[in-house]
């Protein structure tokens, strides 16, 4: 099958998907970045393990079905992948897994792995700690048969291109792949890693490959559908917002609180756990606080919070000078393993409690911008949020305030639309459509 012969280049379609711990999502996105279809099949649909490959690449497999049979797939040009950062697999010559994964917060038990890395390792560089990919490459490297060590995102566009020797500079930056100088590091062999395990990496959305036979006939998708190299979980849904600009922020306000900002340099601060990816010509650093919603959610259930919610005035301020934390310890913009929660006093007033809450979130928020900025990130100019607490009015006005800058809607809060604007990208230098305008890309 063939793309419409003649059809115009603004009619053509990408692909971008998404694989993370609870499923898989994929978006078909149009060259004006406008989104033509969306779908998303949860793993716990299929009962399995969302530790298994096999369950992540069923999960892509229906969430791509879906999709496609809403769209002309005839117009569709490009595909790209993102995963969640820092998961790896050892596969074979065939890429064909050979141990369970470790996911993304794994930690490797190996005292001498992660004494060697901390020897060895460039003091800037996001391949320290338990959960870094090269701390797992390490733990893989020795298992019989093994040709590769492979990011998840890496896997999953392997299984469309056949390629399971390549990745892209934003999954493997927590390898230890230096983003600055785009290449392996020397100091990568001085612990002991094999290099020839590693895979070969490129800039997230250039052209890696095109569909297999078998992929193309599978999806009934032509056979020249080109496989774009994708990037991490994060930084797609950052890109996601439509944040293009430096300066432009993103916060997310889920569980915990992440905010990240488009630098035109690198930051790096490993005291904060804060590193930078690199997004063509820019930089996106951030960093994450351990406060956020699963702090509200100690004190009141999602629908009470709604209710005392539209209580809140929030021109005002209530005087007190919360530090929301779930339990002692915070990584950033504060690092201090025994920092401890600041909740009291209580008012008697539960919205007035609720409202506290906000306010030392959102001055958490303020803190973490002004912390980039003490490390070389340029001022903020913009803010998108992401994430449930999003959508609360008080919240978002209570940010504003403390933060001073203009809240621009996000484009969309799914990672997958970030990863098709990636294919977009990479269709756009094939010359199979035309862009007016690609971002930070």
């Amino acid at each position: 099958m063939s793309p419409v012969a003649g059809s115009p280049l603004s009619d053509r379609l990408v692909i971008g998907v998404d694989i993370g711990t609870s499923g898989a999502r994929a978006v078909a996105m149009r060259p004006d970045f406008s989104i033509a279809g969306q779908a998303a099949v949860r793993l716990a649909a299929f009962g399995q393990d969302p530790r298994s490959p096999a369950a992540w690449w069923q999960a892509v497999r229906a969430a791509l079905a879906e999709l496609i049979a809403g769209i002309d797939r005839t117009t569709v040009r490009a595909i790209a992948v993102d995963g969640t950062s820092g998961t790896l697999l050892p596969v074979d010559g065939a890429g064909r897994p050979l141990a369970e994964p470790l996911m993304y917060n794994d930690k490797v038990a190996d005292d001498d792995i992660l004494a060697v890395i901390a020897r060895e390792a460039s003091a800037g560089s996001a391949a320290h700690g338990a959960t870094s990919g090269l701390a797992k490459a390490l733990h893989f490297q020795h298992l019989p048969g093994v040709a590769a060590v492979l990011h998840q995102a890496d896997w999953i566009a392997g299984q469309f291109s056949g390629r399971f020797d390549i990745s892209d500079e934003n999954n493997a930056l927590k390898t230890g792949y230096d983003v600055e100088a785009r290449r392996w590091p020397e100091w990568i062999a001085a612990t002991g890693m094999r290099m020839d395990l590693l895979p070969d990496v490129v800039e997230p959305g250039d052209v890696t490959g095109t569909l297999t036979a078998a992929m193309a006939d599978l999806f009934g998708l032509a056979r020249d559908v080109i496989v774009i190299a994708g990037t991490t979980d994060g930084c797609a849904s950052f890109l996601a917002t439509g944040a293009a600009g430096v300066g432009d922020g993103v916060t997310a306000l889920g569980s915990s609180l992440t905010i990240k900002i488009l630098s035109a340099r690198p930051i790096s601060a490993p005291r904060y756990g804060i590193y930078s990816h690199r997004l063509g010509n820019a930089w996106l650093a951030g960093g994450a606080s351990n406060s956020g919603g699963k702090v509200l959610a100690q004190h009141f259930p999602l629908a009470r919070i709604i209710e005392l919610s539209a209580m809140i005035d929030p021109a005002t301020e209530t005087g007190l000078d919360y530090y929301p934390l779930a339990t002692s310890g915070e990584r950033f913009p504060i690092a201090d393993p025994a920092l401890p929660p600041r909740l009291v006093p209580r008012p008697a007033d539960d919205a007035d409690y609720l409202k506290a809450m906000f306010e030392g979130m959102a001055a958490i928020e303020a803190l973490g911008y002004r912390r980039l900025g003490e490390l070389g990130a340029p001022a903020l100019t913009s803010v998108r949020s992401v994430g449930g607490g999003a959508a609360n009015p008080a919240w978002s006005a209570i940010r504003q305030r403390k933060l001073g800058v203009e809240f621009v809607p996000a484009l969309s809060d799914e990672a997958a639309a970030g990863t098709a604007r990636l294919a977009l990208k990479g269709a756009d230098k094939a010359g199979l459509l035309c862009l007016k305008e690609a971002g930070p890309l």
